[in-house]
């Protein structure tokens, strides 16, 4: 996976004239853009993915302590699911009460206010429906719903328009959504990183590693994408190749609601005999809810769905890992319903030891096989399950785990290397994981020594809760002042980004694992 830049294009639930914030842009990624944005077919409905894993009836009566069926649907109510990612559009299907809680923007675009918190590459939106999303009751027509409509979104926005955020952004999400796991509301169990680096360290290193490490020891089941480098890549993208978190490769249902012919996707890692991943969902063209204006949807407009089937324009076809783990965290919320005091180990080891095999699948690719949600739902846990792994020191290379792609300053051209966050303070490892392991990494708003956000919950923001934000101050790690810069400087025509924004560099989304945004009908 690549490091992505930072334009931003404000995300809104109608289309219209944007504006672009202009803090860093990426390097060109050929690879990605030439090979990896495969062009995908088909169109695979969540109601066809919740009812062919048997999400649908998964019931609420715990098999733990007998088995009376209640006849009442999980639903995931009650269950924070956190999200880092691109943020999250307040789009019908994700802007009713409580759905979607605004974490930290701790993204570039946080310094925009036109922009912070706002899906405006729209990868965070397309998760955050696969996961929660739900119509309201009222209206006509079909209703949509994702994987666990009763379950809540908390965002943490770390990725602007074209993707871009740094490592070290990431780590200061993971360790924010620990530290503030039990914060009133929130209840977060369950952690969806639809995100990967091609980290050059083992997993016993790097810091990725050892923050999921973390926060799966707080209780927290954390959920993350396998890759997308397709049969040829023998490793996992960091951090799914920490052995303790739950991998999630994608299944191609090849058209079909019978899982009998259901193959693992062409696009999702192989991996190794160690490592590879543990379970595979459906991640073949998966419709869930578009952010109109982001970059993804002006970019592929051939992965809307025809006005015939789609009249309000309101969904988006994708094909990743991205989206098999997010149909996997919304299975989790739907068990931790059921049983709110399993541990991680023990939810990882029940969707394993129920997941229908991939039929001929590959030893490695395939996994344990496709998840069954009403299966494990019924399954009664195993006391205690513990995992036994090399513990993650943490002690390795912030530099290593950028896996070789950089965000670049658009005012100097700097790229952000070395051993520093965006903040341009120094990585100190050994001070870090002590803190981290602690849950002491954050001191209010302050991470690494720099402030990245205000210290507590704000105003609440288009009907969500939201952490309050900051002005950044002092410089990036290039040298330049963060004050000054001309955040929401460009506009977006609605054809092309301005030369102001564009400077010839590449877009590139490939930290955060999704395959394709096509959607041509199967043939």
């Amino acid at each position: 996976m690549r490091k992505l830049a930072a334009l931003a294009v404000t995300a809104v639930a109608a289309a219209g004239s944007l504006a672009v914030a202009v803090p860093a842009r990426a390097a060109p990624d050929p690879a990605w853009l030439g090979a990896n944005w495969l062009v995908q077919t088909g169109t695979t409905t969540l109601s066809t993915v919740i009812r062919t894993a048997g999400a649908d009836r998964a019931d609420l009566d715990n098999p733990d302590d007998g088995d009376t069926a209640t006849g009442v649907a999980l639903t995931g109510a009650g269950i924070g699911v956190a999200l880092i990612d691109s943020g999250v559009s307040p789009v019908p299907g994700l802007n009713g009460a409580g759905k979607v809680i605004n974490g930290p923007d701790l993204s570039f675009e946080s310094q925009a206010p036109n922009l912070r918190y706002l899906d405006t590459f729209g990868h965070g939106t397309h998760m955050a429906g696969i996961i929660a999303g739900q119509d309201p009751v009222a209206g006509t027509g079909a209703r949509f719903a994702g994987v666990a409509p009763g379950a809540h979104i908390v965002s943490v926005k770390v990725a602007s328009a074209d993707g871009a955020g740094d490592v070290s952004q990431v780590i200061a999400g993971i360790d924010w959504v620990v530290a503030h796991r039990n914060d009133p509301g929130l209840n977060i169990k369950v952690l969806n990183l639809s995100y990967g680096t091609l980290s050059t360290q083992p997993a016993t290193l790097d810091p990725l590693a050892f923050a999921v490490e973390k926060a799966w020891e707080a209780g927290i089941v954390v959920v993350v994408a396998a890759g997308n480098d397709g049969f040829t890549a023998n490793t996992l993208t960091m951090p799914a190749a920490d052995p303790d978190v739950i991998a999630v490769g994608a299944a191609d249902t090849r058209g079909t609601d019978a899982r009998t012919d259901d193959v693992v996707a062409d696009f999702s890692n192989r991996g190794n005999a160690a490592r590879h991943a543990d379970v595979l969902a459906t991640g073949r063209s998966l419709v869930s809810l578009r952010s109109p204006g982001s970059y993804i949807d002006r970019t592929y407009p051939g992965a809307r769905l025809s006005l015939t089937d789609d009249p309000g324009q309101r969904f988006l076809r994708g094909s990743g890992t991205s989206q098999a783990a997010a149909v996997v965290s919304g299975s989790v919320a739907l068990l931790l319903q059921q049983r709110p005091g399993l541990r991680p180990d023990q939810i990882k080891k029940m969707l394993m030891s129920t997941a229908d095999p991939i039929a001929g699948g590959d030893a490695y690719a395939a996994g344990a096989g496709q998840i069954n949600v009403a299966r494990a739902a019924r399954t009664k846990s195993v006391p205690g399950a513990p995992q036994i792994n090399a513990a993650a020191t943490g002690l390795g290379s912030l530099e290593a785990a950028r896996g070789g792609a950089y965000v670049y300053d658009s005012v100097t051209g700097t790229p952000l290397t070395g051993e520093r966050d965006i903040f341009g303070m120094a990585w100190n490892p050994r001070t870090w994981t002590v803190a981290s392991a602690t849950k002491r990494s954050w001191i209010g708003g302050a991470w690494n020594g720099s402030t990245w956000t205000g210290t507590a919950w704000g105003t609440v923001l288009a009907g969500s809760k939201t952490w309050a934000p900051v002005i950044w101050t002092g410089r990036s790690w290039s040298g330049s002042s963060w004050t000054g810069r001309s955040w929401s400087g460009a506009v977006w025509s609605g054809r092309s980004w301005s030369s102001q924004t564009w400077t010839g560099r590449s877009w590139s989304g490939r930290s955060w694992s999704a395959a394709g945004w096509t959607g041509e009908p199967w043939h």
